[in-house]
């Protein structure tokens, strides 16, 4: 072989091997990122035209996929959409998914590993890729009960409600206001889909946004549940009927004025010492912020973490708000924390968790709201677990705090949500947004107190109500009852 044609040679294997190294690089070592890449509408539309799996509660599809004549062949729809949207989330072409379409989309498109052997099937039998269904936790009714009496408020409302069954950790309701519809999202007229999203983002109440777990409020005075199982805890009291400090007012340590000043705005709250059971049931801020001082910065930051703050712990709808308690507190600072203001944030689901915890004999589970994984023909092919997530108090410290919360709808500010034949535990709470807005209204509760079954907690943001009208018994306390009522019939 003359040297021309060896070079010629040479040059076409080098040419042929740098292929061959370009080709397995990319089919192989990039293969996941250039599946992934934005950019690849390719994998795109061939994963938007896929029978996507259902999202169900209890028998019925909340979210399913039927056939339609066009180029993607199925279209995304949602029988019931504004009172499950907070959580189905929506499923879009141009602005991608959101809720559990997003937290569960590998399951969902079929693409998950556990549906392997469908994908076989599927693969063998020359059919298209089936997606997976995903059950959720909820309890038809209780969500119905939720969204029609949140969306029985007057006016405009932004708002929350959340319920838990407290031996579990099942997320039986969660209903989010004001809402919208992902079936116009998900509509393949794409100029349509851009007017309805832009609306949505303009919006200033945030339709959008899932409130249960993705914004977090001042909880005012629910949480003094966590400050007196703090103080119980602490062994300075040990049952319902020790005397606390009470009063009408509390000069705050290291402040003088007004802006150190509490009160109890006309509550019946004694002069020097009363039952702990009439200080929850008439909610007496006095009462709360020494308690919370007497047991200092570090336990009341260690108390309210061993209920959820400060922590993440819902894994399988995202994302989810961090509720938080303040670090490195003054005393000052320390017992506005007490009584749920200073840097207190909370989501409707934290203060669930807290109802659930006391309600659960002092163990918080972790919240989950997917229930089931199922193939395309409903085989059940994983079940979430029971998670115990942490020991918030102990049974005897529950049992205590338990009293004073059945106190409080028997005898005290809670009474709106008691439930003729029932024995119902709960606690209001009214907290000051710090503008020139009116005040959040906030309200948990649990029932049956001595068998719950399950756990309650109402966040009202906003409503066309007078400010002076806003109380977390008036107003979230029948929302509550409805709840509790629906599950326990």
């Amino acid at each position: 072989m003359n040297k021309p044609i060896r070079t010629i040679a040479i040059f076409c294997l080098v040419l042929f091997l740098a292929l061959m190294a370009n080709v397995t690089y990319l089919q192989y070592f990039r293969a996941d990122n250039l599946n992934d890449h934005a950019g690849n509408a390719r994998v795109f539309n061939a994963a938007y035209s896929r029978e996507r799996g259902s999202i169900i509660v209890g028998r019925d599809p909340v979210a399913t996929s039927r056939p339609v004549d066009d180029q993607y062949k199925y279209l995304r729809t949602y029988p019931q959409p504004f009172k499950y949207a907070p959580l189905t989330g929506y499923f879009t072409y141009s602005y991608g998914a959101s809720g559990i379409e997003r937290s569960q989309n590998a399951v969902l498109s079929g693409e998950d590993d556990r549906l392997f052997v469908t994908r076989l099937v599927d693969l063998l039998s020359n059919d298209g890729t089936k997606g997976g269904n995903v059950a959720l936790t909820i309890d038809r009714a209780a969500q119905d009960a939720a969204y029609e009496a949140l969306s029985a408020v007057s006016g405009r409302v932004e708002g929350s409600v959340v319920a838990l069954e407290p031996r579990t950790g099942k997320v039986l309701a969660m209903v989010s206001l004001p809402t919208y519809d992902p079936n116009r999202l998900a509509s393949h007229d794409f100029s349509e889909v851009n007017k309805y999203w832009a609306e949505l983002n303009d919006d200033p109440a945030e339709p959008l946004l899932n409130r249960g777990i993705q914004k977090t409020l001042p909880p005012g005075s629910v949480f003094k549940l966590v400050t007196a199982a703090a103080a119980i805890e602490s062994g300075e009291y040990a049952a319902a009927d020790d005397l606390v400090p009470g009063g009408a007012t509390y000069q705050l340590p290291l402040t003088s004025g007004d802006t150190g000043l509490i009160d109890n705005e006309g509550r019946s709250c004694g002069t020097d010492r009363i039952p702990f059971t009439q200080a929850l049931g008439q909610s007496c801020n006095t009462t709360f912020a020494r308690l919370a001082i007497e047991v200092g910065a570090d336990a009341m930051l260690e108390q309210a973490e061993k209920f959820g703050f400060n922590r993440d712990y819902l894994e399988d709808l995202r994302p989810q708000a961090i509720s938080t308690y303040p670090e490195d507190a003054d005393e000052a600072q320390t017992g506005q924390a007490g009584i749920g203001q200073f840097d207190v944030r909370a989501t409707p689901l934290q203060m669930a968790m807290v109802a659930a915890g006391i309600a659960n004999d002092g163990v918080v589970m972790r919240p989950y709201v997917v229930d089931e994984v199922q193939s395309a023909d409903l085989d059940v092919v994983a079940t979430t677990p029971v998670e115990e997530f942490s020991e918030a108090v102990s049974p005897a410290t529950a049992a205590e705090l338990t009293k004073m919360m059945v106190y409080t709808v028997d005898s005290g500010t809670a009474s709106p949500a008691a439930i003729p034949g029932r024995s119902v535990a709960g606690k209001t709470g009214t907290a000051q947004s710090g503008t020139d807005d009116p005040p959040y209204a906030w309200f948990v509760s649990f029932a049956p107190a001595d068998e719950p079954q399950v756990a309650v907690a109402v966040m009202l943001e906003s409503a066309d109500i007078d400010r002076g009208e806003i109380a977390g018994g008036r107003i979230g306390g029948p929302i509550a009852k409805a709840v509790m009522e629906a599950v326990l019939r």
